[in-house]
């Protein structure tokens, strides 16, 4: 079987089991790799210490590259191995979860829920939620879903096509440790830089890949050729580049704004205006998800099609 021709079938494997089963309630991988990376960093954050940059880089290293390598000793012409890494795609993807996560949202916004709203906000957001509006909790839903469609769906499924499981684990795994670990506060400043910059290199082209299949949505798809060009300037003034460029991609195919001011620990942080249009909407949340869905699918489309044309030719 044609190489790409298999990879698509692993993608939509994948997906599909994520559609039925979701994430694992109980013990999934990344929630065990969570408490390990947590012990260590109790142990090995040496708070304050000028060799803490060198202590955390170390640390992140021995956490990220044991389980891709291991991976490499393993038959990869098997069966078994195809399935293997179809079932740990399936673990690395979290549409459905996404998607539930912004619905548990949508809904109490639907009816004027606030209070049940902003309670559902906090689990998808690190922003002070106890007194957002309604707005704010809609600008929150829509940013993450664009954000984290990228995080947890689309670069996983270009990490695999690049280089099969191995690579898949290695940038959910780093993108846990950031997501841990790369805070800008007194604590993680140097015991998180490395897990921080993999996190932005491993990023820098699966944020491209996303705005490919965000950006195909586009209607009429000839404003992709101003979509991107806009997004790298928005990108550019945002806190995450990355992140900024999947959000700005997606709102301009929404055709909507989003960024600004936003509280975080009692602080308001100023954010930089993503896509372009009108203020985002409620019904925004639900399009946000579809976006994202979506773009999933075009993936298998392209490696399917890249597959056949390969066949023919």
């Amino acid at each position: 079987m044609n190489h790409l021709l298999l990879i698509a079938l692993q993608m939509a494997g994948a997906l599909i089991l994520d559609k039925f089963f979701g994430e694992f309630p109980r013990y999934h991988p990344l929630v065990g790799f969570g408490k390990v990376a947590s012990f260590v960093e109790e142990k090995c954050n040496l708070v304050p210490h000028s060799k803490n940059r060198i202590i955390g880089c170390i640390a992140c290293l021995l956490l990220v590259l044991p389980v891709p390598l291991l991976f490499f000793t393993l038959n990869q012409h098997s069966v078994t191995f195809w399935l293997l890494e179809t079932f740990v795609l399936y673990l690395a993807i979290g549409q459905r979860s996404l998607t539930q996560h912004a619905e548990q949202i949508l809904h109490p916004l639907q009816q004027h829920d606030l209070a049940t709203a902003r309670h559902f906000t906090g689990y998808l957001v690190s922003r002070d939620t106890q007194n957002m509006s309604q707005q704010d909790m809609t600008r929150a839903t829509v940013e993450s879903v664009l954000e984290n469609g990228h995080d947890a769906v689309i670069a996983s499924l270009f990490y695999f096509l690049l280089g099969g499981a191995p690579l898949v684990i290695l940038h959910r795994l780093v993108n846990t440790l950031d997501a841990m670990w790369g805070y800008k506060t007194q604590r993680f400043l140097q015991f998180g830089w490395c897990a921080a910059r993999l996190d932005d290199l491993l990023g820098f082209l699966s944020a491209w890949a996303t705005c490919l299949t965000y950006g195909l949505q586009a209607k009429p798809l000839y404003r992709l050729t101003k979509i991107l060009p806009r997004a790298w300037r928005q990108s550019q003034q945002y806190k995450s580049q990355n992140g900024g460029l999947c959000m700005s991609v997606g709102a301009q195919v929404l055709e909507f704004s989003i960024g600004g001011l936003a509280s975080y620990h009692g602080e308001l942080v100023a954010g930089s205006s993503l896509g372009l249009g009108r203020k985002v909407q409620v019904s925004d949340i639900y399009a946000s998800t579809q976006l994202v869905k979506k773009a999933s699918w075009w993936w298998i489309i392209l490696v399917l099609s890249v597959g056949f044309l390969w066949l023919i030719f």
